[in-house]
C-alpha cells in the first residue's frame, strides 16, 4: 500500500510539473459577475466619486498567499500588492498589478503581472491594466481640476485566511492597547497615506456599501457555500465515526481536515473547535489537545476554506458512541428546536416571527421530554427566550459581513441556524449548527444529509473511521499538560 501511494504521488507530481507555466486565474466566476459588482459600487458612490481597493500584501516566509475577501469579491484577482480603482465619473475600472519578477517566477512559477494586460482584463473585466507605479499618476489626474471627487476606500480591516471582520477588529484593539506595539491597521495606514499625499480628496468609507452587497449571495456564490458545507459535513462525519475513548481532540480535527484537503479545499475557513467534556462550554475553544473520555460529549465546529467561501456547522456526539439518558434528552431538545426554526424560514417573515413561533411550538416538547434534572429543564426553558439561535451571515467569511435581523428574510441570504442551550452549573453547552440559504420559495439546509437524531448518530458511530483504518502511531506521546 505504501509503495502504491508513493507511485501515485510521483505520477501526480509529474503530471503537475508543467502546471505553473500559466498564471493562476480563478474559474468560479466569469468576468461579467465582477463587472456587475463594480457597477453596483459605482451606483452607490455616485458619478462624482472614485474608489480605491487595496489587495492583500505578499505573505511572509512560507505562508501561502491568499487574496483578501474584499479585493477578491470585486476582481477575482489573486495577486499580492494589487490595487483596484473604480471611477464613478467615467464608469471605468482600472487594475494595478506588480511588474513581472523573473527571479520569483523561476522559484514559484508564472504569476499574473502588469505585463499580462489582456489576460488580466479577460479574467476580471476591468477596462485597463497598469503597473502599480502608475496609480499615483492616475490619482493626480483626478486631483488636477477641482473640485476633487470623493475618494472611497475600505476603513475596516480586510479579511484574509481564517479571518472575519469581528475577530480582526478585536485583534486590532489588542494591538492598539499594547503600549509597546500600538501600530495602525494596514487600512488606517493606507487612509493616512492618501490624506497625506492627496489632501484635496474628501475620504469616505467603502465598507458599508460592499457589506450590503455581500449579504445577498449570487447563484455561483451559493453553489460554493453549498459545496463548502457539504465538505464540512463529510469531514465532521469522518471525525464522528473515528471517535473512540483515548484519542485526542486534535486527532478528530485531523480526520476532518483530511477530508477538506483531498476534496480541493485550501485549508480551514476558521480554526477548529473540537472540544470534549467541559471544554465545549467555551464558545471559541481552540487548544484541541484534551483526551476523549468515556461519558463525555464532543463538540465539533469546523468548516473548510473552499475557493474563498466557507460554511459554519457544528454537531455533538458521545465519545462512547452511546448517549446517556440526560444527554439524549438535551440533544433531542436541540434537534427538535432546529426543526421548529427551520420549518418557519422563508422569504417575507422576520427573524422575530420565526423565533417566537418556534418557541411556542417547543414549550410542550419540554414537558414531553420529561427532564428529570431540574437544571436541564431550566436551561431548555431559558433557551426559548434566547434570541441568538438565528445567528450570523456566512459566506466569504465564517462570520460574514452585513446584518439581516432588522427586516424580513429575502432570497439569497445565507446564515447559521444555531439552536443552543447552557447548563451553567454543570459547565455544559449543547448545540447543533447548520448553514441555511433563503430561496425564492422557502429555505435549503446545506447539511441536511448528516446524521441528526440521537439514534442516527449512534448508528453512524458504529462504523469505522479513518483513525481506525490508519491509526495514529502508538509511540506518539500525548500533548503536554495544560
Amino acid at each position: 500500500m505504501r509503495r502504491l501511494s508513493l507511485s501515485l504521488l510521483i505520477v501526480l507530481v509529474a503530471a503537475g510539473a508543467g502546471a505553473q507555466d500559466h498564471a493562476k486565474i480563478q474559474k468560479d466566476f466569469p468576468a461579467e459577475e465582477f463587472i456587475e459588482r463594480r457597477a453596483r459600487v459605482m451606483e452607490a458612490i455616485g458619478d462624482d466619486a472614485i474608489a480605491i481597493v487595496q489587495g492583500a500584501p505578499a505573505a511572509p516566509g512560507f505562508i501561502v498567499f491568499r487574496q483578501s475577501n474584499e479585493f477578491y469579491y470585486l476582481t477575482g484577482i489573486e495577486v499580492p500588492h494589487s490595487y483596484l480603482l473604480i471611477d464613478g465619473r467615467n464608469r471605468r475600472s482600472l487594475l494595478f498589478l506588480p511588474r513581472r519578477d523573473p527571479r520569483k517566477e523561476r522559484g514559484e512559477g508564472r504569476m499574473l503581472s502588469a505585463e499580462d494586460t489582456e489576460e488580466a482584463m479577460a479574467a476580471s473585466g476591468v477596462d485597463q491594466v497598469f503597473a502599480i507605479d502608475q496609480l499615483a499618476r492616475q490619482l493626480y489626474g483626478f486631483a488636477l481640476r477641482p473640485p476633487s471627487p470623493t475618494l472611497y476606500t475600505f476603513m475596516s480591516p480586510a479579511e484574509g485566511r481564517k479571518q472575519s471582520r469581528d475577530e480582526n477588529l478585536i485583534g486590532h484593539a489588542q494591538h492598539v492597547s499594547d503600549p509597546w506595539d500600538g501600530r495602525a491597521s494596514r487600512e488606517g495606514a493606507f487612509v493616512g497615506r492618501l490624506r497625506e499625499r492627496y489632501p484635496q480628496f474628501p475620504i469616505a468609507d467603502l465598507t458599508p456599501i460592499v457589506d450590503t452587497m455581500r449579504l445577498h449571495k449570487s447563484p455561483r456564490e451559493l453553489e460554493l457555500i453549498r459545496r463548502a458545507s457539504e465538505l464540512a459535513g463529510m469531514g465532521m462525519m469522518e471525525a464522528m465515526r473515528s471517535t473512540k475513548p483515548g484519542l485526542y481532540e486534535y486527532q478528530l480535527d485531523a480526520a476532518a481536515y483530511y477530508i477538506y484537503r483531498i476534496n480541493g479545499s485550501q485549508g480551514e475557513g476558521y480554526r477548529s473547535i473540537t472540544a470534549t467534556g467541559t471544554n465545549a462550554y467555551f464558545g471559541h475553544y481552540y487548544r484541541n489537545d484534551a483526551e476523549l473520555k468515556e461519558g463525555e460529549l464532543i463538540l465539533m465546529d469546523h468548516a473548510p476554506d473552499y475557493r474563498y467561501y466557507t460554511s459554519d456547522i457544528a454537531r455533538m456526539w458521545p465519545v462512547s458512541g452511546v448517549f446517556t439518558e440526560d444527554q439524549r434528552k438535551l440533544y433531542t431538545f436541540i434537534v427538535r428546536y432546529s426543526a421548529a426554526l427551520l420549518s418557519r424560514l422563508r422569504p417575507g417573515v422576520t427573524p422575530d416571527q420565526v423565533m417566537d413561533g418556534a418557541a411556542e411550538e417547543m414549550e410542550p416538547v419540554i414537558d414531553e421530554l420529561g427532564f428529570t434534572n431540574p437544571l436541564h429543564e431550566k436551561a431548555a426553558r431559558e433557551a426559548l427566550v434566547f434570541r441568538g439561535h438565528l445567528s450570523h451571515p456566512v459566506g466569504l467569511a465564517v462570520h460574514d459581513v452585513g446584518s439581516y435581523r432588522a427586516r424580513p428574510f429575502e432570497a439569497g441570504l445565507v446564515f447559521a441556524l444555531d439552536p443552543m442551550l447552557w447548563v451553567h452549573e454543570e459547565r455544559l453547552y449543547v448545540r447543533m449548527e447548520d448553514v441555511v440559504a433563503i430561496t425564492e420559495n422557502g429555505v435549503v439546509n446545506y447539511t441536511d444529509f448528516m446524521p441528526r437524531t440521537v439514534d442516527e448518530i449512534e448508528a453512524f458511530m458504529r462504523e469505522e473511521g479513518v483513525l481506525q483504518l490508519t491509526p495514529p502511531d502508538p509511540g506518539t506521546p500525548p500533548p503536554p499538560p495544560r
